[in-house]
């Protein structure tokens, strides 16, 4: 279907993939690259570094639950643009705070941002993709793909703001008030991707209404029972690497340089991501991506533990960040090919609630494994195990 002769849809797709770059590359995933400068000047322990990452995944949740009903009042696109919003006054609020409480404060209400902003861009990607249905896998893996737009971002910002503010004590702050300037930048193709994809909507259907959310939709989610559970295990097994990685490396005795370039290949390797898995994601209508995809993210979350050469240390950016966002948009194209488009929305809260318990759980467990004996070590060897154990999950769910 091409209801617009000459529609730019590459263009439109990287435009809603900002909403993944602001909601997860920038207001989560910079918080690994900013925890070691942080740890050391706010005194921190690894399990309340942890702890503040799982505020982060209890926002999370929070938001995800709330999600379905703000869609069904705002729509998708204001609940997007507004979420984008608001999580860019967190990322700016978080370069004056000192107190672990305002700390647990912030990265709850980031969270609850960042999940309207990725789940409503989730929704819009999969309407997009509905729309051209021979590219959908592409422009999904486009939408998840842009994280690795704002990884990349954050490790060329993080450590030169960090290297100019090393005299304006806490050098740390002015990396988070350029993170909220990056994400401000953000809203504005956002918001334009958003106000496209409703015009495509109308042409196509001359539903006007079409953006919004139908009222409580029913979706089949228990016959989904398989790929949700080994979703959690994902949740608590990739973040508690993006938390931890950078703080391992560096103790492994990585230099600033080499942590940037890690990190900028990571998120390299996410946005190449887009065209790697999308055959896998148009083909198989069951659990097998999923499975195979967290398969490969315990290999690649385990490789640092086992070794602290430098290029088994990049092997593991490159393929954590080739297969991680990866994982999220075979949940969405699982829904997409099982369920009705009026079960869409739904579907995706579904995977998303479950995702956020993953994560409350994750952090905390590897910062408290980490704290003991074995280090990061052990504790990104816990996070290894538990994505072995999704994978084993999500294999036997089968396409309804």
């Amino acid at each position: 279907m091409n209801p617009t002769p000459g529609t730019p849809w590459l263009r439109i797709a990287l435009g809603l993939s900002m909403g993944a770059a602001l909601s997860l590359g920038l207001a989560r995933f910079a918080y690994g690259l900013l925890l070691p400068p942080m740890r050391e000047d706010l005194g921190w322990s690894y399990l309340l570094a942890g702890s503040l990452n799982t505020a982060n995944a209890l926002g999370y949740l929070l938001g995800a639950l709330a999600t379905p009903w703000l869609m069904r009042r705002l729509g998708a696109g204001r609940l997007l643009v507004g979420g984008a919003v608001a999580a860019t006054v967190c990322m700016a609020a978080s370069g004056f705070l000192t107190h672990a409480g305002a700390w647990l404060a912030q990265r709850t209400l980031a969270g609850v941002a960042s999940a309207w902003v990725f789940i409503a861009g989730g929704l819009l990607a999969a309407r997009l993709g509905a729309l051209q249905p021979q590219r959908s896998g592409f422009l999904l893996g486009i939408y998840y793909g842009g994280t690795g737009f704002g990884i990349v971002l954050s490790a060329l910002l993080v450590p030169a703001l960090l290297r100019w503010a090393a005299g304006l004590p806490p050098a740390w702050a002015w990396a988070w008030w350029a993170l909220a300037l990056a994400c401000a930048l953000a809203v504005l193709p956002l918001a334009w991707a958003e106000r496209a994809v409703a015009a495509l909507g109308e042409a196509a259907s001359g539903d006007a209404g079409a953006p919004r959310v139908p009222d409580r939709p029913r979706a089949p989610l228990p016959r989904l029972g398989w790929a949700l559970a080994g979703y959690a295990c994902f949740g608590a097994g990739y973040i508690g690497y993006m938390t931890f990685v950078i703080a391992l490396l560096r103790a492994q005795g990585a230099s600033a340089g080499q942590l940037t370039l890690f990190y900028a290949l990571l998120g390299l390797a996410v946005v190449a991501s887009s065209r790697l898995w999308a055959g896998l994601l148009d083909r198989w209508r069951g659990g097998g991506p999923q499975a195979v995809l967290n398969a490969l993210l315990g290999v690649a979350t385990l490789l640092p533990v086992l070794s602290p050469a430098w290029p088994v240390a990049l092997a593991s950016g490159l393929l954590f960040g080739g297969v991680f966002l990866s994982v999220v948009a075979s949940t969405t194209a699982l829904v997409r090919h099982n369920l009705p488009p009026a079960q869409w929305a739904a579907g995706i809260s579904a995977f998303t609630i479950v995702f956020a318990f993953g994560q409350i759980a994750g952090p905390t467990l590897v910062g408290w494994i980490a704290d003991g004996p074995g280090g990061l070590a052990r504790g990104l060897a816990a996070s290894a195990l538990m994505l072995w154990l999704g994978a084993a999950l999500a294999w036997r769910q089968r396409a309804l």
